[in-house]
């Protein structure tokens, strides 16, 4: 039976397993470049396992496909040194390592870039990038053909091992598939028409590039859409490209994502299922010789090896969950898969780039943070005793940190169980994977022997009865209280999660945060079949999510007959009977309306439980205060400001505001490791 840990053969190359990274833009280029933060975060896959990291997702290679999310610029040739020495580092680690090149056609805006035309096969206009397409006259595409070319060459001179055309959905997809082509010339019309551009550019490629240097084609098994490409036009154009001798890998996909939900259907938050399209990469590969590697939710060992075993595919992709964990592959090889932190799905990776950020692992803090922040935390010289005060996922990561530094760590908590916030995040059907991340740390911490004190609400006394070294404070926060008239009639998102509160009938849930708490309320409450409706004065629901998430969770929530309303503000609440009058205010114009309910569930966000941080502060030797700039750049971040003070003090995540998860276990980090 075939390993994930078998090598595999790759035209001259031997790839030391059969675990992929596969291309993607996560935003951390500089002027187009992959300088010291990219290269370093692929150098951590390497030197982590992996046996082909494919960076530079969707890079462009020409002016009028400009970047629109993070994207590297291969059009010309500055762009060489940086991917010199970002292959160096790479192959330095033992890892083959290939670059994605692309003209996005309509997947792109017009008014960024230098404001040139957006290029289509026809004007057809997508949805996710909005823009209306220039219809491609035949100078558009010699020009484009030469553009691959050049910038493949610059790959080939970058010292990459191969190159990967992403077809799918950019310029070269949308040649192919019926929905996005409607010309009528010789790129139109049959399959064979509408296979020519792709064609012409291996041959322009392959002229630059030579005969030896590996190309890949990441293409479609299957665009699952009404009048899109079917199973049958896929494995047609894949012996295409398979006869025509230029392709030595491909890469298969299926979906269309034209659309926010079409791009979660691509790539898969939690509350979808996983890996759904491994029998599509399957198919074409039983059609043709070629290798074939797929990924697409592909987040645990077992469902990989399944894909490789079971002959599905060559080459399994496992991206995210390389980003939640870059030495999956070491740790599998030294049989502690039970010690690999998982990928759960979260989506935050794929969204903060889809809003102009750049993609960080909701769980792990030093992704994209290679430079300040280690993936492997080494112990220090001396070992000293740390307290933690909070056993939420901020807490459990101080304590973490904490122990792999050698230390003696202690961490109380309130409750009778660990995951403080996780255990309300993960009552909803839709976000339930987010336990995923408490189970992970809580086998970490009790792996690692911390002494965990459950059922104990710890005061000053508790604390420095330990004779601590360093306090971290990682209490949390609790839901701030609604000040409006009649407030006290509205009951908090936490008394439904938590089971405190049992209601029933129709119900408002105004959401003043725009994040994941009131969406997964609000799946609780109508997947229990109550009538609700989401009120929120932002102009858009659920604001502070990205397209993936955002898109799964209101499908779900509109399937279960949910309602929503956008501008209104929550402007009082008042008693009739045995109903809750709620007048609400549109936020533009004032006007007024009501809404008769039986319930009112607020979103309102958090205060911080920050008592016992003040008691212990004038007695830390820093004031509980934290070096901003150490913070930063990983080093020791507490400044001595106390000379009376007795051990060292910091507070993280809600404890100091209302944020998220990441927020907290950066925070943890930070403060932790370098202590």
């Amino acid at each position: 039976m075939t390993s994930l840990l078998d090598p595999f053969t790759l035209k001259h190359l031997t790839l030391r397993n059969r675990i992929v990274s596969t291309s993607h833009a996560p935003n951390y280029v500089e002027d187009g470049h992959p300088r010291d933060r990219y290269r370093l975060y692929h150098e951590e896959k390497a030197k982590g396992g992996v046996a082909l990291t494919m960076i530079g997702g969707s890079t462009n290679i020409a002016p009028d496909s400009p970047s629109v999310f993070g994207q590297l610029y291969a059009g010309d040739d500055s762009i060489i040194p940086w991917f010199q020495k970002l292959t160096d580092g790479v192959h330095e680690h033992g890892a083959a390592v290939m670059c994605q090149i692309t003209h996005m056609g309509r997947r792109t805006a017009w008014d960024d870039g230098h404001w040139l035309p957006v290029l289509a096969p026809s004007g057809v206009r997508e949805r996710a990038h909005r823009a209306f397409p220039k219809v491609m006259e035949q100078q558009d595409i010699d020009r484009v053909i030469r553009d691959f070319a050049r910038a493949a060459l610059r790959c080939q001179q970058g010292g990459f091992d191969g190159i990967e055309f992403l077809s799918h959905s950019h310029l070269l997809g949308q040649f192919l598939s019926p929905i996005t082509n409607l010309r009528d010339d010789e790129y139109g019309g049959s399959l064979k028409n509408r296979m020519r551009l792709t064609l012409q550019v291996l041959d322009a490629v392959r002229a630059e590039v030579g005969a030896d240097f590996i190309v890949s084609m990441r293409i479609t098994g299957d665009e699952l859409t009404k009048g899109g490409l079917s199973a049958d036009d896929c494995v047609a154009a894949a012996k295409m490209l398979e006869a025509s001798g230029h392709v030595d890998l491909l890469n298969i996909l299926a979906g269309a994502p034209y659309d926010d939900l079409g791009l979660a259907e691509w790539v898969r938050p939690m509350g979808l299922p996983s890996a759904p399209h491994i029998p599509v990469a399957g198919r074409i590969r039983d059609a043709i010789d070629l290798p074939i590697l797929h990924a697409g939710g592909i987040a645990d060992i077992a469902t990989a090896q399944h894909a490789v075993a079971g002959g599905h595919v060559d080459l399994v992709g496992m991206t995210r969950a390389q980003m939640a964990d870059p030495y999956l592959v070491a740790k599998l090889a030294r049989r502690e898969e039970a010690r690999i932190r998982p990928c759960v799905g979260l989506g935050y990776c794929v969204d903060r780039v889809n809003q102009g950020k750049p993609a960080i692992c909701g769980h792990n803090a030093a992704t994209g943070r290679e430079q300040t922040l280690p993936h492997i935390v080494l112990a220090g010289s001396t070992p000293k005793k740390v307290v933690v005060v909070g056993g939420g996922p901020g807490g459990l990561e101080a304590a973490r940190v904490s122990a792999l530094r050698g230390h003696e760590v202690t961490l109380f908590e309130a409750s009778d169980r660990l995951g403080g916030q996780l255990v309300l995040a993960s009552k909803g059907k839709t976000r339930r994977q987010i336990w995923g991340v408490a189970d992970w740390l809580i086998s970490e911490v009790q792996t690692l022997g911390i002494d965990i004190r459950l059922n104990t609400f710890a005061d000053a006394d508790d604390v420095e009865g330990e004779n601590p070294d360093l306090v971290v404070i990682a209490t949390g926060g609790w839901p701030a209280p609604l000040d409006l008239p009649g407030g006290d009639l509205a009951i908090s998102s936490w008394d439904i999660l938590s089971g405190q509160a049992r209601i029933s009938g129709s119900i408002l849930l105004f959401d003043e945060v725009g994040d994941h708490p009131a969406a997964v309320t609000m799946d609780v409450l109508s997947s229990a079949g109550h009538a609700v409706e989401l009120v929120t004065p932002d102009r858009a629901l659920l604001h502070d999510l990205g397209p993936t998430t955002s898109a799964v969770a209101l499908r779900n929530l509109s399937a279960n007959g949910a309602t929503f309303t956008c501008l209104h503000d929550l402007a009082d609440l008042s008693r009739e009977g045995n109903q809750i009058i709620a007048r609400l205010q549109h936020v533009l114009t004032g006007n007024l309306t009501e809404r008769r309910v039986d319930h009112v569930v607020v979103e309102h966000g958090l205060c911080p439980m920050d008592d016992l941080f003040f008691e212990l502060k004038t007695r830390s030797i820093n004031q509980g205060q934290l070096d901003h700039d150490a913070l930063i750049t990983g080093t020791f971040p507490f400044p001595r400001t106390n000379e009376t003070g007795r051990y060292h003090l910091a507070r993280v995540g809600d404890a100091v505001t209302g944020r998220n998860m990441h927020a907290a276990v950066l925070d943890a980090m930070r403060v932790c490791v370098a202590f």
